[in-house]
């Protein structure tokens, strides 16, 4: 299996969880969904269609931390742009606080069915180059991202024996987790695959280690002919 990795970053993020309200909080590391959207970005894909080119079945994604997860506090001032017509004109203001990332750095895995949008994702990333802005999460969060490298995947049925895997991890309750001093664990509940009416089709448990360390479990695995080890969401 060819699997195309390239790092993307940014000053802020913010992946909103979905049931927060009036004070938004943020995922740690980008969902599943919203990495799709940044791919799509990324070759031009129409945002009212993408979501159909990266169903599961199609597409494998794994997340990786760069760097530990930092977070902040931001306070926005937000309008109501329909109480007038002119920006001037308005009002209505609310105070709301952000949670935000600081400094997000990720590492993206990415392997397509699909041969002629894999070389399209692949020409763009050694281009360096995008169709429409990247962001972390919101508009005003543009983001910035590199080529890695291609390698070569190889599946590994392991259920035996511990193995440190470099990415965030599907995580279930009976899968064997080897919890090190030192390290911090993180278990987050994230929207997984949606459909093309964004309604969220599966929701998955995500592990991840906050520093980005990779974590030691026994679960099955792609092995990378580098020496990665990674799991897809």
């Amino acid at each position: 299996m060819k699997c195309l990795v390239f790092d993307i970053w940014g000053d802020y993020g913010h992946f909103r969880k979905f049931y927060t309200t009036s004070s938004p909080l943020t995922f740690s590391i980008p969902p599943r969904t919203t990495v799709c959207g940044i791919i799509a970005a990324l070759i031009g894909l129409d945002k009212e269609e993408y979501l159909k080119y990266f169903t599961k079945d199609k597409c494998n994604i794994a997340i990786q931390l760069n760097k530990e997860v930092n977070k902040t506090r931001l306070s926005y001032n937000l309008i109501n742009t329909k109480t007038a017509k002119l920006y001037s004109q308005i009002k209505d203001r609310t105070q709301v606080t952000f949670e935000l990332l600081q400094d997000p750095s990720y590492r993206i895995y990415i392997n397509h069915l699909d041969n002629e949008i894999y070389s399209k994702i692949k020409s763009y990333l050694e281009a360096n180059k995008n169709y429409y802005t990247l962001s972390m999460g919101l508009s005003q969060f543009i983001a910035e991202f590199r080529y890695v490298k291609e390698i070569d995947l190889e599946y590994k049925d392991n259920s035996n024996e511990f193995v440190y895997i470099n990415t965030a991890i599907a995580f279930d309750e009976d899968m064997e987790i080897q919890f090190e001093e030192g390290k911090e664990y993180f278990k987050d509940t994230m929207p997984n695959e949606m459909n093309e009416d964004r309604v969220v089709q599966e929701y998955k448990k995500v592990l991840f280690e906050r520093n980005g360390l990779p974590i030691s479990c026994k679960c099955n695995y792609y092995s990378g002919n580098e020496g990665e080890k990674l799991v897809f969401l």
